[in-house]
């Protein structure tokens, strides 16, 4: 068995559902290295030794040579990785990469680098970290992106192709019923942070719109964020606040029962003004593994996921007129709701799926760690 380090940024988040699946589903997990908090730490204990001989000698480290907290830091990621004899390293997030290439290098522990959204496209982090981006992608054995536009942003970047693996997130599709879209309740149903990329502001504006047309449509926002505060005032605003019911984070269960009794999922991702994107959205993956059509943007991974007018709709960022059009589109033709529900239903089976993703994500840190080439596994 392949001994594999899973390196995260920090303890998983309510969101971050699919390094919580990295973790529990990837057979040769034989640690955890979390970097957040005051000390980095390995299973939950500390990887800075905390003796008093420990930490008179960084003193004196830092007073004589120069050391920043940083080496500490180096010091404590490499002494886990050689304490769990790894054979490859996984790093969650381009950012976690930059800070752990040059232990897995000093161990001679090869590192897969797993990029997952803000880590290739946030204006910021591109900025202060196009050199150590450059150093981490010369000593990484292969980096992962989750959909074509951030596969094409990572080459932009620097990372050669050669390194460069698309690899999307999947869904556990038993968790969800492939019958969305068959009742005649006229409910949409958005899931995700209230945040500036994911704009559920410009949801709320393009359902206003359809509702003006029909007395019966509903929509039901599942999650939390900075912008909730902001949209429920826009939904009075507009006056459709008695229409729009806003659940807050919910269990993972409730969202597919949502789900299940909607006709359609609807979310307008854009680009923010930070720069800010998408990865691949899982909510849009579990929407249509679960028989709905989706009406959303062309937007980083939503475009491998969603066909256009085949497993649902697609508009410009910021096309709220055209949102609002296909919106009402559904709700007119509910034949076509099933048929596209369906349609995307056999497409999560046919390329989304979790075990699809864990078995490739697999293979790919097991020919990292014997050295193979990954155009053996036609992933390259």
């Amino acid at each position: 068995m392949v001994r594999m380090c899973l390196i995260q940024p920090a303890p998983v988040g309510v969101t971050e559902t699919f390094i919580a699946s990295h973790i529990a589903r990837l057979s040769g997990v034989v640690g955890v290295i979390c970097l957040g908090g005051p000390e980095p730490t390995l299973n939950g204990r500390s990887l800075i030794k905390g003796s008093l001989f420990s930490r008179g000698l960084r003193h004196a480290r830092r007073r004589l040579l120069g050391e920043s907290w940083e080496f500490a830091v180096y010091r404590g990621i490499a002494r886990g990785l050689k304490s769990l004899r790894a054979d490859v390293a996984l790093a969650e997030y381009g950012t976690t990469g930059v800070m752990v290439w040059k232990p897995c290098v000093q161990q001679g522990v090869p590192l897969v680098v797993h990029f997952h959204g803000y880590d290739a496209s946030k204006n910021e982090v591109i900025q202060r970290l196009a050199i150590p981006y450059q150093q981490m992608f010369e000593h990484a054995a292969a980096v992962i992106g989750v959909s074509a536009a951030m596969c094409e942003q990572l080459i932009r970047l620097g990372c050669p192709q050669s390194k460069l693996i698309y690899s999307p997130y999947g869904v556990d599709i038993d968790q969800f019923t492939g019958r969305g879209a068959a009742r005649s309740e006229a409910k949409f149903v958005a899931v995700g942070r209230f945040v500036e990329k994911k704009a559920p502001y410009l949801t709320i504006v393009a359902f206003a719109k359809v509702a003006k047309h029909r007395q019966d449509a509903s929509l039901v926002f599942i999650g939390d964020g900075p912008l909730l505060p902001m949209c429920k005032d826009l939904a009075g605003a507009l006056g459709v606040d008695s229409r729009i019911r806003f659940l807050g984070s919910q269990a993972h269960d409730v969202v597919a029962r949502e789900m299940a009794d909607s006709c359609a999922f609807v979310q307008h991702s854009i680009t923010a003004s930070s720069g800010d994107s998408e990865g691949t959205p899982l909510a849009v993956l579990e929407a249509a593994a679960s028989g709905l059509p989706v009406v959303a943007t062309r937007h980083a991974g939503i475009m491998d996921v969603v066909v256009h007018e085949r497993t649902g709709f697609l508009v410009d960022e910021r096309d709220v007129v055209g949102m609002a059009k296909y919106m009402g589109a559904v709700l007119d033709c509910p034949m076509l709701a099933r048929e596209m529900g369906a349609a995307g239903r056999l497409r999560v089976e046919d390329r989304f799926t979790m075990g699809g993703s864990i078995s490739r994500l697999e293979s790919i840190l097991a020919a990292a760690a014997g050295g193979r080439p990954f155009a053996s596994l036609g992933m390259s």
